[in-house]
Protein backbone atom coordinates (compact mmCIF):
# COMPACT_ATOMS: atom_id res chain seq x y z
CA UNK A 1 0.00 0.00 0.00
CA UNK A 2 1.17 3.51 -0.71
CA UNK A 3 2.80 4.88 2.67
CA UNK A 4 1.42 8.43 1.85
CA UNK A 5 -2.09 7.26 1.44
CA UNK A 6 -1.39 5.11 4.51
CA UNK A 7 -0.04 8.31 6.35
CA UNK A 8 -2.74 10.70 5.27
CA UNK A 9 -5.39 8.37 6.16
CA UNK A 10 -4.04 8.01 9.75
CA UNK A 11 -3.31 11.55 10.50
CA UNK A 12 -6.82 12.27 9.98
CA UNK A 13 -8.22 9.30 11.61
CA UNK A 14 -6.76 10.37 14.59
CA UNK A 15 -7.82 13.84 14.38
CA UNK A 16 -11.52 12.02 13.40
CA UNK A 17 -11.29 9.68 16.96
CA UNK A 18 -9.86 12.71 19.19
CA UNK A 19 -6.68 9.60 19.33
CA UNK A 20 -3.35 10.38 20.46
CA UNK A 21 -0.74 11.89 17.49
CA UNK A 22 0.25 8.35 15.77
CA UNK A 23 4.18 7.23 16.51
CA UNK A 24 6.10 6.20 13.79
CA UNK A 25 7.16 2.69 13.32
CA UNK A 26 9.79 0.76 10.77
CA UNK A 27 6.41 -0.59 9.56
CA UNK A 28 3.79 1.71 9.97
CA UNK A 29 2.22 3.23 12.63
CA UNK A 30 1.11 2.93 16.49
CA UNK A 31 -1.92 4.80 17.47
CA UNK A 32 -3.56 4.94 21.26
CA UNK A 33 -7.06 5.32 20.78
CA UNK A 34 -7.82 4.64 24.52
CA UNK A 35 -10.77 3.25 24.49
CA UNK A 36 -11.88 -0.15 26.55
CA UNK A 37 -12.56 -2.23 22.82
CA UNK A 38 -10.16 -0.47 21.12
CA UNK A 39 -6.78 0.91 23.27
CA UNK A 40 -4.50 0.87 20.72
CA UNK A 41 -4.09 0.42 17.10
CA UNK A 42 -0.92 -0.60 14.74
CA UNK A 43 -1.50 0.31 11.57
CA UNK A 44 0.94 -2.19 9.03
CA UNK A 45 1.66 -0.33 6.07
CA UNK A 46 3.85 -3.33 4.49
CA UNK A 47 3.10 -6.24 6.48
CA UNK A 48 3.98 -9.89 5.55
CA UNK A 49 4.02 -12.68 7.13
CA UNK A 50 7.22 -12.54 9.23
CA UNK A 51 5.68 -8.98 10.61
CA UNK A 52 1.87 -10.26 11.16
CA UNK A 53 3.46 -13.65 12.84
CA UNK A 54 5.50 -11.51 15.27
CA UNK A 55 3.23 -8.41 16.28
CA UNK A 56 0.31 -11.28 16.94
CA UNK A 57 2.73 -13.83 18.94
CA UNK A 58 4.13 -10.76 20.91
CA UNK A 59 1.33 -8.25 21.62
CA UNK A 60 -1.18 -9.67 24.31
CA UNK A 61 -2.95 -6.42 24.97
CA UNK A 62 -6.76 -7.09 25.10
CA UNK A 63 -8.52 -4.06 22.78
CA UNK A 64 -5.43 -4.03 20.46
CA UNK A 65 -6.32 -3.59 16.64
CA UNK A 66 -3.82 -4.32 13.86
CA UNK A 67 -4.43 -2.61 10.47
CA UNK A 68 -3.27 -4.60 7.33
CA UNK A 69 -3.64 -4.17 4.12
CA UNK A 70 -4.07 -7.27 2.78
CA UNK A 71 -6.81 -9.76 2.36
CA UNK A 72 -8.06 -11.66 5.26
CA UNK A 73 -7.45 -15.35 3.55
CA UNK A 74 -4.04 -14.08 2.89
CA UNK A 75 -3.33 -12.88 6.37
CA UNK A 76 -5.50 -15.77 8.15
CA UNK A 77 -2.48 -18.64 8.31
CA UNK A 78 -0.12 -16.25 9.56
CA UNK A 79 -2.08 -15.07 12.84
CA UNK A 80 -1.32 -16.39 16.09
CA UNK A 81 -4.18 -17.78 18.78
CA UNK A 82 -6.30 -15.20 20.64
CA UNK A 83 -6.91 -12.77 18.07
CA UNK A 84 -10.39 -12.25 15.83
CA UNK A 85 -11.07 -10.61 12.21
CA UNK A 86 -13.21 -7.77 12.51
CA UNK A 87 -15.33 -6.96 8.80
CA UNK A 88 -13.95 -6.89 5.73
CA UNK A 89 -12.79 -3.29 4.48
CA UNK A 90 -11.19 -1.49 1.76
CA UNK A 91 -9.19 1.67 1.61
CA UNK A 92 -10.76 4.04 -0.56
CA UNK A 93 -9.53 7.93 -2.16
CA UNK A 94 -11.62 10.19 -4.02
CA UNK A 95 -11.22 14.04 -5.36
CA UNK A 96 -13.39 16.10 -3.57
CA UNK A 97 -15.63 18.26 -5.65
CA UNK A 98 -18.40 20.33 -4.56
CA UNK A 99 -22.10 18.95 -5.83
CA UNK A 100 -25.62 19.47 -4.71
CA UNK A 101 -26.99 18.45 -1.15
CA UNK A 102 -30.19 18.44 -1.22
CA UNK A 103 -32.47 16.09 1.69
CA UNK A 104 -35.03 14.58 0.81
CA UNK A 105 -38.73 15.25 2.17
CA UNK A 106 -39.19 14.88 5.65
CA UNK A 107 -35.63 15.12 6.80
CA UNK A 108 -33.48 18.03 7.98
CA UNK A 109 -29.69 18.08 7.87
CA UNK A 110 -27.33 19.49 10.84
CA UNK A 111 -23.86 20.47 9.80
CA UNK A 112 -21.23 21.90 12.42
CA UNK A 113 -17.42 21.57 13.02
CA UNK A 114 -15.09 21.91 16.03
CA UNK A 115 -11.67 20.57 16.70
CA UNK A 116 -10.88 20.25 12.86
CA UNK A 117 -13.95 17.85 12.45
CA UNK A 118 -16.76 18.80 10.64
CA UNK A 119 -19.93 16.32 11.29
CA UNK A 120 -23.35 15.89 9.40
CA UNK A 121 -26.11 15.01 11.25
CA UNK A 122 -29.70 14.02 9.45
CA UNK A 123 -32.77 13.75 11.60
CA UNK A 124 -36.27 12.99 10.83
CA UNK A 125 -38.83 16.23 10.87
CA UNK A 126 -39.96 15.19 14.27
CA UNK A 127 -36.22 15.00 15.44
CA UNK A 128 -35.57 11.69 15.78
CA UNK A 129 -32.00 9.85 14.11
CA UNK A 130 -31.54 8.90 10.71
CA UNK A 131 -28.23 8.99 9.12
CA UNK A 132 -24.36 10.76 9.78
CA UNK A 133 -20.72 11.45 9.37
CA UNK A 134 -17.82 13.29 9.90
CA UNK A 135 -14.73 14.33 8.18
CA UNK A 136 -11.53 15.79 9.40
CA UNK A 137 -8.86 17.85 8.18
CA UNK A 138 -5.66 17.71 9.92
CA UNK A 139 -4.51 20.98 7.96
CA UNK A 140 -4.47 23.16 5.30
CA UNK A 141 -4.22 21.53 1.81
CA UNK A 142 -4.29 18.24 3.50
CA UNK A 143 -6.44 15.12 2.64
CA UNK A 144 -9.96 14.89 4.12
CA UNK A 145 -10.41 11.46 5.92
CA UNK A 146 -14.10 10.92 5.97
CA UNK A 147 -15.23 8.39 8.80
CA UNK A 148 -17.91 6.95 10.65
CA UNK A 149 -20.38 7.19 8.05
CA UNK A 150 -23.62 5.29 9.13
CA UNK A 151 -27.53 5.58 7.98
CA UNK A 152 -30.04 4.10 10.53
CA UNK A 153 -31.54 0.83 9.02
CA UNK A 154 -34.99 2.51 9.40
CA UNK A 155 -33.92 4.86 6.82
CA UNK A 156 -31.87 2.66 4.63
CA UNK A 157 -32.57 3.14 0.13
CA UNK A 158 -33.43 6.34 0.99
CA UNK A 159 -30.36 7.91 -0.32
CA UNK A 160 -29.18 9.61 3.08
CA UNK A 161 -26.07 8.08 2.66
CA UNK A 162 -25.51 9.67 -0.36
CA UNK A 163 -26.27 13.37 1.07
CA UNK A 164 -24.44 12.88 3.97
CA UNK A 165 -21.34 12.43 1.72
CA UNK A 166 -22.33 15.09 -0.15
CA UNK A 167 -22.45 17.45 2.32
CA UNK A 168 -19.06 16.61 3.97
CA UNK A 169 -17.92 17.08 0.64
CA UNK A 170 -19.10 20.57 0.46
CA UNK A 171 -18.02 21.45 3.82
CA UNK A 172 -14.47 20.92 3.05
CA UNK A 173 -13.93 20.99 -0.42
CA UNK A 174 -12.81 24.64 -0.15
CA UNK A 175 -10.10 23.41 1.95
CA UNK A 176 -8.87 20.03 0.33
CA UNK A 177 -8.66 18.69 -3.32
CA UNK A 178 -8.47 14.84 -2.08
CA UNK A 179 -10.44 12.60 0.61
CA UNK A 180 -9.84 9.03 1.80
CA UNK A 181 -11.75 6.64 3.71
CA UNK A 182 -11.25 3.20 5.22
CA UNK A 183 -14.86 1.26 4.02
CA UNK A 184 -17.15 -1.75 5.38
CA UNK A 185 -17.59 -3.89 2.85
CA UNK A 186 -21.47 -3.20 3.29
CA UNK A 187 -20.32 0.90 2.68
CA UNK A 188 -18.15 0.56 -0.47
CA UNK A 189 -20.70 0.16 -3.00
CA UNK A 190 -22.38 3.49 -1.89
CA UNK A 191 -18.84 4.97 -2.58
CA UNK A 192 -17.92 3.53 -5.64
CA UNK A 193 -21.28 5.02 -6.82
CA UNK A 194 -20.40 8.16 -5.61
CA UNK A 195 -16.96 8.34 -7.23
CA UNK A 196 -14.58 7.00 -5.29
CA UNK A 197 -12.02 4.48 -5.75
CA UNK A 198 -10.80 1.01 -4.15
CA UNK A 199 -6.69 1.21 -3.74
CA UNK A 200 -6.96 -2.36 -1.45
CA UNK A 201 -8.27 -4.52 1.31
CA UNK A 202 -8.15 -3.08 4.84
CA UNK A 203 -8.10 -6.28 7.51
CA UNK A 204 -8.60 -5.41 10.88
CA UNK A 205 -7.56 -7.51 13.73
CA UNK A 206 -8.30 -7.66 17.09
CA UNK A 207 -6.83 -8.90 20.60
CA UNK A 208 -10.10 -10.64 22.13
CA UNK A 209 -9.55 -11.06 26.33
CA UNK A 210 -8.48 -14.66 27.02
CA UNK A 211 -10.71 -17.12 28.00
CA UNK A 212 -11.03 -17.23 32.01
CA UNK A 213 -9.99 -20.67 33.02
CA UNK A 214 -12.84 -22.66 34.97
Amino acid sequence: MDAELVRSWVEGWVVSRGAAPPVVEPWGFTVDVGLSGHVTRHVLTDADESLVRKLTETVTAPGTWLKVFLPPQTVAPWVAPGWRFDDDGFLMTAPLRPTAAEAPDGYQVRTWTRGGVTRVLVLTRDGAFAARGQVAVPGPGHTAVFDQIETSVAHRRKGLGSLVMRALTNAVAAGSSAAVLGASAEGRALYEFLGWRTHGPLTSLVREVPAQMP
